[in-house]
């Protein structure tokens, strides 16, 4: 193998490695209605404007970072990727989402080198998008995701931890995903 190679090997193991790390706690789940193909909508609304938690401790949202324009933003970009148009008038799906931290979650982890245990302090954030059918309103598909919420990460980490979290919940979206 060439050293060049072998370089540009190492350095995209490297990247790979360190962008499974950034997103290995987190957790997506998806589940369409019964009964229902979401790839036979075409066009797309905004129900509602949701928020994301208030967080002026900047414990995870970094400072100048807007986690609500980011995921609209991330939302949109994979709706268009499913060949599906927003619409401000008469959509076929209505589209809305939240997230939220529960600061208070902890863990009980075993010391290492000892049986004792302790609790350790470890802050989710979870994020919930729902697609509702415009026309008898009831839910068409929902996804989820969760993580841990690590204070201190930077504008770009939680970007795409984002990311992350909307690219994989979106993936089987329109696939008939059960």
């Amino acid at each position: 193998m060439k050293p060049h190679t072998f370089f540009l090997a190492s350095l995209i193991v490297v990247l790979l490695s360190g962008c499974a790390t950034l997103t290995q706690d987190i957790r997506v789940e998806t589940e369409t209605a019964p009964g229902i193909d979401p790839a036979t909508y075409q066009t797309y609304g905004w129900l509602l404007s949701a928020e994301v938690v208030n967080d002026p401790n900047g414990n995870w949202e970094p400072p100048g970072f807007d986690a609500d324009a980011e995921l609209r933003f991330l939302i949109n970009q994979e709706l268009r990727d499913k060949g599906l148009k927003e619409v401000s008038r008469q959509p076929d799906l209505l589209v809305a989402f939240a997230a939220g931290i529960n600061m208070e979650v902890f863990k009980i982890n075993m010391q290492p080198g000892s049986e004792m245990y302790t609790l350790t302090n470890v802050p989710k954030g979870a994020l919930v998008v729902v697609m509702i059918d415009s026309n008898n309103r009831n839910p068409v598909w929902a996804g989820s995701a969760v993580g841990d919420i690590k204070a201190g990460r930077s504008s770009t980490e939680v970007g795409k931890r984002l990311a992350y979290a909307v690219k994989t919940m979106f993936k089987e979206f329109g696939t008939g995903d059960k």
